[in-house]
């Protein structure tokens, strides 16, 4: 899954980032709210982490221009305040969660992958699709109880199609959550990680419709 990380504190920033991708997170990081604001108008993003005190634009500014925007992923909120008159400020500009600084690692790492279940209709940290199970706090797989070995792009694929189910994502839609990009070699990349990953579950279990993209078959979070 990509996500949007916005703190402008390099230290915590990149202990975030680093949490974040050991999640299984591709993380896009930016350091100011007019920067933020930008990559949120134009980006799928699967989650945003955002902090609200940040240069040239605060972070509850930018979160209304997205929701104003029509942008609907889900928000995290990062704070240092604890006055609970914005914390309701934030909640009604449209943000998902909120956080007060300081936080535990796995506290903001649960919360996150809670957003991104929620926004997928998932109640369930295990998603089971046909044979496959898929824990995603483990970030481990078992197919008919048979424990598979994943790398992290692909635990990234199978996860990504998971909190889609009902639709075929596209090679340029993967590209993006896998590596950032969606040009040709992206792409490219795209297939190898499918092919892999077939070898591993099965064949069935991750469908290709052409035109359309990729999908798994049909199961339950």
């Amino acid at each position: 899954m990509r996500i949007l990380l916005v703190e402008d504190d390099p230290q915590l920033a990149a202990d975030l980032s680093e949490a974040l991708s050991a999640a299984g997170f591709l993380v896009d990081h930016a350091t100011d709210g007019d920067d933020a604001w930008f990559r949120g108008e134009i980006e799928d993003y699967a989650l945003a982490v955002l902090d609200l005190g940040l240069p040239q634009l605060d972070g509850l500014s930018v979160l209304k221009r997205w929701r104003a925007a029509g942008r609907s992923f889900p928000v995290l909120i990062l704070t240092a305040r604890s006055d609970w008159t914005e914390k309701v400020e934030g909640i009604e500009a449209g943000a998902d969660d909120y956080l007060a600084k300081p936080f535990q690692m796995g506290e903001l790492i649960a919360r996150a992958r809670a957003l991104v279940r929620r926004a997928a209709g998932l109640t369930r940290p295990i998603l089971t699709i046909a044979g496959l199970s898929l824990d995603t706090v483990r970030m481990a797989a078992t197919v008919d109880g048979r424990p598979v070995r994943l790398s992290q792009l692909e635990f990234r694929l199978l996860d990504l199609l998971a909190h889609n189910i009902g639709r075929a994502v596209s090679n340029g839609e993967v590209a993006e959550h896998l590596y950032g990009g969606d040009d040709s070699s992206s792409a490219n990349a795209v297939e190898a990680v499918v092919t892999r990953l077939r070898r591993k579950v099965g064949p069935d279990i991750i469908e290709t419709r052409r035109g359309f993209g990729y999908s798994l078959g049909g199961g339950e979070g």
